[in-house]
């Protein structure tokens, strides 16, 4: 099939070197800048030639979203409809046919085909578009790629395509393979820096940043934001700002409804203008007609995998300058445009040129398990452009042996084989087929489809809420989500067979341990903070019900694994535990505070992990546990309780002052983020106490003085002082824990003559004065005392010239003398 492009794109300038390249040999790799249109050009350019010969083309995309538009864009230029010459495959949805020669697809889904079919037979060539965003499975895909060309297919043609790429390092991956570059933009993109303000939230600045670029620019916005929490910040502020009716804001992320992001990415009516706030999820493969404005936050959210934990937690981070270059090039897709930056232009130098590679950071326990079942037991007989980390690799052997996937000797077993069968992470397909086997296939396959899309059965942190709300959502995303769970609640039942027996199916709470059995954790006692069997700390929205359960299981957590935030939780009961874990469950000693007396005992523990399931007492061992008992017990009780100086209380003020302003800079020291961290800064400070009474104001300074770097320390004196020097002379004390704000008390007359009023925090923050009469009795509260002297001022002084005559009372008290004394007597 021939076709003839519309309009020309700077790509088709290098398409004839890249099929000749093609033609001669066996891999290449394109670099071609934002805009160009290698996504969809070239697997159309290469459609018709001779080698060919009738087989299909395989693009592997990054994201569901960039696999379907890239498909439905390449079916329009042929004039058909996705599914006949090009079709998609992806997790939600399949749209492909008997006729179909080119499928875009997701790169999980090529890892699982070239699994089930390493010559990948009647696929002619393997497609790697946006390769600069290195995933785990586009890095895996490739490995696979190259060692099934180099042994079984070497008429297999791998492309890796991608905007901002070191190309001659891949090209040295793919065996010296030429690369072949396209030149140039689509258009011209004029960049400009709007600064950062790091002590405002960043959906303020992205909100003030599309009003002032719909004012100053013509056509839409897209605006790029970490996450979709921001995004929805960032909605809300808008639809509050902008009240006309012709500009659209369309949110833009991965959890949301293929309705939604077909709506986001679909030109606007002639006329009306729309603004995406999208996540990276619109960086790349994605042409949203109309937007010629690109705002940039300079920010993305990146998971983070710590193997010491086997948590993976996603962090907010600098976009590095591969990036941001991506966004930019979104406002030059269709015609010259502007892109709005929100740092300053120095800044840019210092981003990293590149992403870091998934592989150097995820948790790599499939990818261990794909490797073992494609025959590397060492991921060094690969060629990966960045070789997998050997502690990760450690750490995913033994989660893999846990769950069952490998025997003591490193082998494959039978379970780990029907494992690698089902596309899941090892945790939720022994789940699945666990589950299976006891009767509970379905239930378990829509608790994995609930943990690996996010969003899906909404947010709430029960699960038995969420399994209610999926199987009642009737949107297309829902009723995808319940047909590739009963596909693979299929698959795992032709894999595990059924278990034999008149037991009744696990509860989902069960099943949920079968996944995440270092995931099950018990309350701390406060009602919404949980200790991991894994020895991390977890905390759960107090207006869950679940914060009241005395043992859960969490099947998704994020943040900090010292205080994880559980996103997605089931209750456990205490026979349910034994029952299933009984062979994991051992004995320890542990010396502890008695909440009662505040004496130390010792107790014999029955727990599993960090999880005691039942104790008796013990002979006390004084030893390093005390103090994390003390500590611990501070926090139970309510570290307000503990001696704390005035001093000591006003510095904690100070610093959640300043955390309240910037909390990206300021730790959080409130009573919740100190109570939650007791074990780090408090119990070093209480080695050889043996009761509460004894933590008094010293230990307590020793305690604190670890909180806060030299550096914060040294800003806190300027930008919140303890004292403020007023026009007498007088250094008065500030009041952080004022309601309303800082609150400075002082007699009206010391503030004779001032004409400004009094700040902090670098002038940000003005303080509440409270103006007091010579008997030190309130008169007034002010935050513009220029205002007070020319308004209420008068009034004030009618009234208290004749309760105090003794005292001057000016008409002008802006020019007047500052006095601490009243006027002599005559």
């Amino acid at each position: 099939m021939t076709y003839r492009a519309a309009t020309l794109l700077p790509i088709d300038d290098a398409l004839p070197a890249l099929t000749a390249t093609l033609a001669a040999g066996n891999a290449a790799v394109l670099v071609a800048p934002p805009g160009a249109g290698k996504t969809t050009r070239v697997p159309l350019a290469l459609l018709d030639e001779p080698w060919i010969a009738g087989r299909r083309i395989l693009v592997l995309e990054p994201r569901r979203l960039a696999a379907r538009a890239a498909a439905e864009r390449m079916a329009a230029t042929l004039g058909e409809s996705a599914g006949e010459t090009v079709g998609y495959r992806a997790r939600f949805g399949t749209r492909v046919g008997p006729r179909t020669r080119i499928e875009v697809i997701t790169e999980g889904i090529f890892t699982r085909m070239i699994l089930d079919d390493p010559e990948l037979s009647g696929v002619a060539a393997v497609l790697f578009d946006e390769f600069h965003e290195r995933s785990l499975d586009a890095d895996l895909g490739l490995a696979l790629a190259l060692d099934a060309q180099g042994a079984l297919r070497e008429d297999l043609r791998i492309l890796v395509m991608s905007a901002t790429l070191d190309g001659a390092r891949v090209a040295r991956l793919l065996g010296d393979a030429p690369v072949v570059e396209s030149l140039g933009r689509a258009y011209a993109v004029e960049t400009r820096y709007l600064g950062r303000q790091p002590d405002r939230p960043i959906e303020r600045q992205m909100a003030d940043a599309v009003l002032r670029a719909l004012g100053a620019e013509a056509g839409s916005v897209l605006a790029f934001l970490p996450g979709a929490a921001e995004i929805r910040r960032t909605e809300r502020l808008l639809r509050e700002m902008i009240r006309d009716p012709d500009i659209e804001i369309a949110p833009l992320f991965g959890a949301l409804d293929a309705r939604e992001q077909d709506r986001a990415i679909a030109p606007s009516p002639p006329g009306r203008r729309k603004v995406v706030l999208a996540t990276s999820i619109a960086e790349t493969s994605l042409t949203i007609q109309g937007v010629r404005i690109v705002i940039d936050s300079g920010l993305a959210r990146l998971p983070r995998f710590d193997p010491s934990v086997g948590l993976t937690r996603l962090v907010t981070a600098r976009v590095s300058r591969a990036a941001a270059d991506q966004r930019r090039g979104r406002a030059g897709r269709t015609e010259p445009g502007t892109c709005w930056r929100l740092w300053d232009e120095p800044e840019t130098a210092s981003l990293p040129a590149f992403a870091p590679p998934e592989i150097l950071s995820a948790d790599l326990s499939r990818l261990v398990l794909d490797l073992m079942v494609w025959g590397a037991r060492d991921p060094g007989s690969l060629a990966f452009l960045d070789p997998p980390p050997q502690p990760a690799v450690k750490e995913a052997r033994a989660l893999l042996r846990n769950l069952g996937a490998l025997d003591a000797d490193g082998r494959v077993t039978d379970l780990g084989h029907a494992m690698a069968r089902l596309p899941l992470e090892p945790r939720l397909a022994r789940m699945v087929i666990e589950g299976a086997r006891r009767g509970a296939g379905e239930e378990a396959a829509s608790i994995a489809a609930i943990l690996s899309e996010r969003g899906l059965g909404g947010d709430a942190p029960d699960l038995a809420h969420r399994l209610d709300t999926l199987a009642r959502d009737r949107t297309r995303r829902g009723e995808e989500a319940r047909r590739l769970a009963g596909r693979w609640a299929r698959e795992a039942g032709a894999l595990a067979g059924r278990k034999k027996g008149d037991a009744l199916p696990p509860s989902p709470a069960i099943l949920l341990a079968l996944a995440f059995p270092d995931r099950i954790a018990r309350a701390r006692g406060d009602g919404r903070r949980f200790v991991l069997a894994n020895g991390r700390g977890g905390a759960l929205d107090p207006a869950s019900a679940l914060a009241r359960a005395r043992f859960l299981v969490a099947g998704e957590v994020a943040g900090d694994a010292e205080e994880a935030r559980i996103l997605l939780a089931a209750e456990l009961t205490e026979d349910e535990i034994e029952a299933e874990f009984g062979s994991l469950i051992e004995e320890t000693v542990e010396t502890s505070l008695d909440p009662a007396s505040g004496s130390l005992r010792a107790r014999r523990l029955r727990r599993l992990g960090d999880l005691v399931l039942a104790e008796r007492t013990a002979p006390v061992k004084p030893g390093a546990d005390t103090a994390q008992a003390l500590a611990t017990a501070a926090a139970t009780r309510g570290l307000e309780r503990l001696g704390w100086s005035n001093h000591q209380r006003q510095w904690l003020d100070r610093v959640r002052f300043l955390h309240a302003s910037a909390p990206d800079i300021w730790p959080d020291l409130s009573p919740e983020g100190l109570a939650a961290t007791v074990e780090d800064w408090l119990a070093p400070a209480l080695e050889g106490l043996t009761s509460l009474g004894g933590i008094d104001a010293d230990r307590l300074g020793q305690a604190l003085a670890g909180l806060l770097p030299w550096d914060l320390a040294r800003r806190m004196d300027e930008q919140a002082p303890t004292h403020i020097e007023v026009p007498t002379g007088s250094r008065l004390p500030v009041d952080y824990a004022a309601e309303g704000g800082p609150r400075l008390a002082v007699r009206v007359q010391e503030l004779f003559g001032l004409k400004t009023h009094p700040t902090i925090a670098d002038g940000r923050v003005a303080l509440t004065l409270a103006l007091l009469s010579p008997a030190h009795r309130p008169i007034q509260l002010t935050r513009n005392l220029p205002d007070f002297w020319s308004g209420s001022w008068r009034d004030v002084r009618a009234e208290m010239r004749g309760r105090y005559p003794r005292h001057p009372w000016p008409e002008d008290p802006a020019n007047a003398e500052p006095t601490r004394r009243a006027k002599p007597r005559s």
